[in-house]
């Protein structure tokens, strides 16, 4: 039995010693532009979602879901998200395509993840991803106007509507449809 255990222990060890030279030497490819293998991705996305599961505090969003705050949360996203994230007449920014993970097409996919955990991400960024913290440029009310409108995403007042447009343009934004805005306080 006392042989049995230190071979466990010693394939452990080496599969451990022979993983980190691996990655040590450079066996490895971190490319952006090229397709990462089936472990990596499920590794990855799981370890990122358990994280934010673990480290996004249990917060309310303070900032209620009417037409000011999504406004403001739709001129927010215009200066500093739409460029990687799209816009109603680009969904899918080629920009936010040359990432990996790709970046997430909000106006093709709305998030759907709880308000706390979309906070705590803005907030914070994601690691080797490209999302930054925005901690350092943005104020907590501004971080929650942003995440208040896309919590709003598919059902936009015309009022945010309207950041979408070009500057002097009237004519309308073809991949939002306005719904009537509830008011809640």
């Amino acid at each position: 039995m006392r042989g049995f255990i230190s071979g466990v222990i010693l394939t452990l060890l080496i599969i451990g010693v022979g993983g980190f030279l691996v990655i040590k030497k450079g066996y490895l490819s971190f490319n952006a532009d090229q397709e990462p293998g089936f472990v990596e991705k499920k590794m990855a996305m799981s370890a990122m979602d358990a994280s934010t599961d673990r480290h996004a505090p249990d917060v309310k969003n303070p900032i209620a879901a009417n037409e000011e705050n999504i406004v403001d949360g739709a001129k927010l996203y215009v200066d500093h998200c739409a460029g990687c994230h799209g816009v109603p007449s680009n969904p899918e920014s080629q920009f936010g395509r040359s990432f990996y993970p790709s970046v997430p097409p909000f106006f093709k996919d709305a998030p759907d993840m709880p308000e706390n955990q979309n906070f705590y991400i803005i907030q914070h960024g994601v690691r080797w991803t490209g999302m930054p913290a925005w901690n350092k440029t943005l104020s907590e009310k501004q971080m929650w106007q942003v995440v208040t409108f896309l919590s709003n995403i598919e059902k936009l007042p015309p009022a945010a509507i309207k950041e979408f447009q070009p500057a002097g343009s009237t004519a309308p934004l073809p991949a939002v449809t306005p719904a009537p805005m509830p008011m809640t306080h």
